[in-house]
């Protein structure tokens, strides 16, 4: 997160008020517009009934004071307004603190299917719906508290942690019915697709060594996906041993990557 950025994010004033232009609300529109009938089918319902709640309007770029209303009241959670880009010890605090950083500024249109660094369409459509929901709520926060206090080391495996579950996590039941949680996915129409339906992805059950031992591509359809039984499941997985997980699993060697090294292909 130390690298710079193109974009410039929005600085909120006294009130937590955003000025967005009418560019930036085409582009909020277009992306809604663009996404919502992609989940159809594929969303999970706690996301659904959260995206209901926080009351998100399709034709503009949502005030982070109209979503702080509800989020504390269903959760206690609030977003925080940063930079493009933070530094993993303030994101660490912020999730600590029940404070869920979202960055104040929208991406262009040379970049409309893909931007590397998490805009404010990422973390509000993607991600604000289900922290409102009180297990995924409760793993966000107890994830924060573990970065917070954890070595340089410790928080690579914690990023695969963060990856696999809050960004690109399933869920399936015993019944086989599949449906999807993570914000990478939820925010992205080609990752929905591929996610929840693609026979050429990989999808297992969450198990915690593997996958803070499984490497992983920012950039990247992902090759493999890990699915809960139930989004419940995060309460049962914060109250695991996780830092003790980590030690064990630094002892042991990463997993084979299933993809190429970028440098294999430019």
């Amino acid at each position: 997160m130390s690298k710079s950025s193109q974009y410039v994010a929005h600085d909120p004033d006294p009130l937590g008020f955003i000025e967005w232009s009418s560019a930036e609300n085409d582009t909020w529109q277009a992306l809604s517009h663009r996404q919502l009938p992609s989940l159809q089918g594929k969303a999970c319902r706690e996301y659904l009934a959260g995206y209901e709640a926080l009351g998100l309007k399709h034709d503009r770029v949502p005030q982070l004071a109209d979503i702080d209303r509800v989020l504390r009241k269903e959760t206690g959670w609030q977003t925080a307004a940063v930079p493009a880009l933070i530094n993993f010890s303030r994101f660490f605090e912020l999730l600590a603190n029940k404070q869920f950083p979202v960055a104040t500024f929208i991406r262009s249109p040379e970049e409309f299917d893909y931007l590397q660094e998490p805009d404010i369409f990422h973390e509000v459509f993607g991600h604000c719906p289900l922290l409102t929901n009180p297990a995924f709520a409760q793993f966000t926060e107890t994830y924060g508290k573990l970065g917070l206090a954890a070595s340089k080391e410790d928080r690579v495996y914690l990023a695969r942690l963060y990856w696999f579950t809050v960004e690109f996590g399933l869920l399936q039941n015993s019944q086989g019915e599949r449906s999807i949680y993570g914000g990478g996915i939820l925010s992205s129409p080609k990752e929905t697709e591929y996610a929840f339906s693609d026979t050429s992805a990989v999808r297992e059950s969450f198990d915690l060594m593997t996958v803070l031992r499984t490497p992983y591509r920012i950039d990247i359809l992902q090759p493999i996906y890990f699915y809960l039984e139930s989004i419940d499941q995060l309460f049962d997985i914060a109250k695991t041993d996780i830092m003790g997980a980590i030690q064990e699993a630094k002892t042991m060697s990463l997993l084979p990557a299933r993809f190429e090294p970028k440098s294999a292909i430019n």
